[in-house]
């Protein structure tokens, strides 16, 4: 077989507020690859089908010298995200051509893995038949298991309290409304459009408001005063929760995308965590895999494949989408888990 085209995202410039689809990222289809000749070397090659696109992606177009949390991505190289695909060829015994596999993949249309494991965390995936691959990158994969995990670990739920979970259409936020629900608390959650708002009740939000026309004070002092807050937006909604929480209440920091861009706003009061006695809980999902994947295994994923849990997933075809749909991520524009097919099965 003659080489073909090897599309792939590039990370291309360092962004100094959001990032400029075609600027930041930019597609390239000069690369080929010769599918039947590339050496594996001791590997598996890997056809990409599909790609996450999350909002910590921004935090990864950074100059390289700037300290955080997870690497920087190259500037000239593909950008990478959680990724599901079908192994074309393979080297390993273990590897059997047709599987599936999940990991942290290059944003490219094929690429050599050169072993199960490692800081990719490339695994076959054992998939229910019931689920569509992209939900494994989705509420089947690190956001399902960032709600899960978060809250099992941090949130200390108690039948009757009240929850404000903010994002809440999002695939995190919505699996944390409906996992509170379950737990029997009353859930008020936020949104960016009435669709969304929408979604947030038929999944079981007792209260859900669209912050860009409904001030989150007024709801708050209406609703509350909460017990948990579920924070994905920091800014001035994580002071009004601080402002009407209850005295013990639980802050779950799971991320603050109102920064992520422009700069993260601080507290105005935070004395209120001292006059509130506040808990404050930072975490990466990361560090509660060892502890919560096999209660996530069990009490998720099923109840996702028999359609117990509700989920949307925002779907765009192509790599050279990427760009725009991160930036559609960083300002809201997605109406589900963003992802981006890259090829069919």
């Amino acid at each position: 077989m003659a080489p073909i085209p090897n599309g792939r995202a590039l990370f291309a410039a360092i962004p100094k507020g959001f990032p400029i689809p075609g600027e930041t990222i930019v597609y390239d289809a000069t690369e080929t690859i010769d599918l039947e000749n590339v050496p594996l070397n001791g590997g598996f090659l890997i056809k990409v089908l599909a790609l996450s696109i999350d909002p910590y992606l921004r935090g990864m177009l950074r100059p390289p010298e700037v300290s955080s949390y997870i690497p920087a991505l190259t500037v000239g190289a593909p950008i990478v995200s959680a990724g599901v695909g079908v192994v074309l060829r393979s080297d390993l015994a273990d590897v059997v051509v047709g599987s599936y596999i999940l990991g942290s993949f290059p944003h490219k249309e094929y690429f050599v893995a050169p072993s199960l494991g490692g800081t990719a965390r490339i695994r076959i995936l054992e998939r229910d038949p019931r689920l569509p691959l992209s939900t494994y990158i989705g509420v089947a994969g690190m956001p399902g298991e960032t709600a899960y995990m978060g809250w099992r670990e941090f949130s200390k739920a108690k039948k009757g309290e009240v929850v404000f979970v903010t994002t809440g259409a999002g695939p995190v936020g919505s699996m944390v409304i409906q996992i509170a629900k379950q737990d029997g608390l009353k859930v008020i959650a936020s949104a960016g459009s009435d669709e969304k708002v929408q979604f947030m009740e038929d999944i079981g939000a007792d209260v859900a408001f669209n912050y860009k026309t409904t001030e989150v004070r007024d709801v708050l002092s209406q609703e509350g005063p909460i017990d948990i807050y579920w924070d994905n937006v920091g800014g001035d909604t994580l002071d009004a929760a601080m402002e009407h929480a209850n005295a013990f209440a639980r802050f779950l920091e799971c991320g603050q995308i109102t920064g992520y861009s422009t700069g993260v706003q601080p507290m105005k009061n935070p004395m209120l965590m001292v006059n509130k006695s506040l808990t404050f809980n930072g975490f990466m999902v990361r560090n509660l895999r060892a502890k919560h994947t096999e209660g996530f295994l069990a009490e998720v994923v099923p109840k996702l494949a028999d359609g117990t849990y509700k989920y949307t997933e925002d779907i765009t075809r192509g790599l050279d989408k990427v760009g725009e749909v991160l930036l559609g991520v960083l300002k809201g524009a997605n109406t589900g888990k963003a992802v981006v097919v890259v090829a069919d099965e």
